[in-house]
């Protein structure tokens, strides 16, 4: 016995008309799911859903809807494709479809109804460009009714009677459907050599299963249960950070301190820290859904599996019914540091102002994103978009070749994420380009090469009058990546206008001048620390960079090797560069008129290697922001410290990662 057909009447109407779907009784979507349902218990071999959607938000979510709840994965291959260029396809594939509905300007009902699409093609191009209509009809233009296509073997459609009804007669662009009234199956002489073929397939198909029923199944697919209640997730030291004093928009740190963790405690460890943020956030008047992005960085990417198990206990599309936030997964030396085997950063804002862009389904338009994390999220003039890796779209796999193509291929999936807010990674104000450890010295260059070339196309190209500065770049050496993958690019957009609009002529409280303020003087060289991208005096964004030469310039003293500098006076010496750090970054803020009050998000990378525990470290750079904030008053210290530290194998400018710390700024006016 073959494959059955299974259909189902819609019995339901569109109830949820909001964009992203929450299940609804009574709503047609639910007619899908009783019918997909049903397809998946008689057929347990299926494994996914194609569907062809083309540029449609509202369908595409609903059927991701269905097939995160059964467990099965939404195929697009349609999705994002160019509408002219399908069309032609169809027409030239021998898809026969004539249109039983118009519903647009340069549409009439009384000449257009009942056309094939063939004859119907170079009108429909030239309303396009008259009018911007979709020539697949995906903004509703047109609705059609395929009366021949080459999977029909054995007969056609034959329309021999119909009515024209007009639906609404306005003389801009009225509405008619065509509604079939009599029709007959004219048969096709088949070739014999196919004919054997032809009739086991009939025979294989020859029976229908209608799917009855009048409610919503209680049958879901569940993941395996995981207990969150015992205490030995709360019995952990569970350090927190905070970045700015403001509470409108901020990122929270979270890790565990403990340097005995061994690799088995990674669960343990992320349900302490997912738990902790909740709570602050539930402290704070926020819940999940205030979140836009999420940095998970864990200590070993085999339980990579375990880590989203945990995760999806936590973030659900439920509690973020905005949209779920993006996210990016590395492995860092968590372990060598003694932070456990977890460490998660999250970006709040207060307001539910986010747009999200959430596709499930695999295209051949950018990878997809099954799970309760999204490609990219735009907040204000910010886009932050998910980690992208040199994944092939339609085959989720990565592309061969090497580090650079998998660049090439990163940066081409992050410009079709851009392109879906009307953006283009030529707009990035910040690029972080995580490169396995895996990675020859060679290959590394290799890969910054790549990049700097292919952005400088794409920069060069763009005729952006309020361009000011070209984006940062920031390497960062990972143990590993998600995949296997070799690079992991994270671009940060500006995105014009997105009904965002602060005050540009804030008053700014009197400052003291950069020159001798708190034991530097500024010097020439210290410019070659920096790297600045600004918007206007809306956005500041910057990366500090503290070398070793740089570090034995900041401590007086003459050129010495690594371990020399490091094993004597640790302590004393990290003071220095963090005041150093602080120095230069007030300065930045100062010089393009933020205050500290302005900062979202402020990060320390810090080398692994450098033998001083976190907790010290930590100790050291709270202590420097409080003399800071003592000595400038321009700066309010809560008890929780306002930066994150992140320990990483390298980090830097270049691709040669040599840096002891990299500080990563980024501010953001009202």
């Amino acid at each position: 016995m073959g494959l059955p057909l299974f259909r189902r009447r819609i019995r339901g109407s569109s109830r949820h008309q909001h964009l992203s779907y929450a299940v609804t009784e009574g709503d047609e979507v639910e007619d899908m799911f009783i019918l997909l349902n049903e397809v998946r218990q008689q057929i347990p071999s299926i494994t996914a859903v194609s569907s062809g959607a083309i540029a449609s938000d509202y369908q595409r979510l609903r059927v991701e809807s269905v097939c995160s709840r059964l467990g099965l994965v939404s195929l697009a291959y349609l999705w994002k494709q160019d509408q002219t260029f399908l069309l032609e396809e169809m027409i030239r594939r021998g898809i026969l479809a004539i249109t039983i509905k118009v519903a647009a300007m340069g549409l009439n009902p009384a000449k257009h109804l009942g056309q094939e699409l063939a004859d119907l093609q170079p009108h429909l191009l030239q309303m396009k460009e008259l009018y911007g209509i979709n020539v697949c009809g995906e903004g509703g233009e047109y609705e059609t009714l395929t009366l021949d296509c080459p999977l029909f073997r054995n007969a056609r459609i034959m329309l021999d009677k119909f009515q024209v009804i007009l639906h609404s007669a306005d003389s801009i662009a009225p509405v008619g459907i065509l509604h079939p009234l009599v029709f007959h199956l004219q048969h096709k002489k088949v070739d014999s050599s196919i004919s054997s073929c032809s009739n086991s397939c009939s025979e294989k198909m020859s029976y229908m299963c209608e799917v009855q029923g009048d409610s919503v199944p209680n049958y879901m697919v569940k993941c395996q249960s995981m207990d969150l209640a015992s205490d030995m997730y709360t019995a952990k030291k569970v350090n927190l950070c905070i970045s700015a004093t403001r509470r409108d928009m901020f990122s929270i740190g979270c890790w565990i301190q403990n340097p005995s963790t061994t690799p088995e405690d990674l669960k343990e460890d992320l349900i302490a820290i997912l738990r902790r943020i909740e709570s602050k956030l539930s402290e704070d008047g926020f819940d999940w859904v205030n979140v836009l992005y999420i940095h998970l960085y864990i200590s070993n990417m085999k339980e990579f599996a375990l880590a989203n198990e945990v995760y999806v206990r936590f973030i659900t599309e439920k509690k973020c019914y905005l949209g779920v936030p993006s996210r990016s997964t590395i492995e860092l030396p968590l372990l060598q540091v003694g932070v456990g085997n977890a460490y998660v950063e999250v970006l709040v804002a207060n307001d539910q102002s986010k747009r999200v862009l959430h596709v499930q389904s695999i295209s051949c338009w950018a990878p997809s994103c099954i799970g309760p994390y999204s490609q990219a999220t735009l907040h204000r003039e910010v886009l932050y978009m998910a980690g992208q890796l040199g994944l092939d779209p339609p085959t989720m796999m990565l592309c061969s070749g090497g580090p650079a193509d998998e660049v090439e291929q990163a940066l081409l999936n992050s410009e079709a994420v851009a392109n879906y807010f009307n953006s283009s990674i030529a707009s990035a104000i910040l690029f972080v380009i995580y490169c396995s450890a895996s990675l020859t010295s060679s290959q590394r260059t290799e890969v910054q090469h790549k990049m700097e070339y292919l952005i400088g196309q794409r920069v060069s190209g763009l005729q952006h009058k309020s361009r000011i500065s070209d984006p940062i770049f920031l390497y960062i050496l990972a143990t590993d990546l998600p995949k296997g993958a070799l690079v992991e690019v994270k671009p940060v957009l500006h995105v014009p206008g997105n009904g965002y609009e602060i005050e540009t002529d804030i008053a700014q409280p009197p400052r003291q001048e950069i020159a001798n303020r708190w034991r530097f003087e500024y010097s020439e060289w210290h410019d070659s620390c920096c790297q600045i991208h600004t918007i206007g005096t809306k956005i500041c964004s910057a990366v500090v960079s503290v070398t070793n030469d740089v570090a034995a310039k900041i401590c007086s003293m003459s050129e010495q090797k690594l371990g020399n500098f490091w094993y004597d006076n640790t302590e004393k010496h990290m003071k220095e560069i963090a005041m150093f750090s602080v120095f230069l970054l007030d300065k930045i803020l100062l010089e393009n008129v933020f205050l500290w009050g302005d900062l979202k998000n402020l990060r320390f990378y810090y080398s692994a290697n450098i033998p001083i525990a976190a907790e010290v470290l930590a100790d050291i750079f709270s202590e420097v922001f409080t003399e800071f904030a003592e000595v400038n008053k321009c700066i309010d210290i809560s008890k929780e410290p306002i930066f994150n530290l992140v320990p990483v194998t390298g980090s830097g400018r270049s691709a040669s990662m040599d840096n002891i710390i990299s500080c990563e700024l980024f501010a953001l006016k009202q």
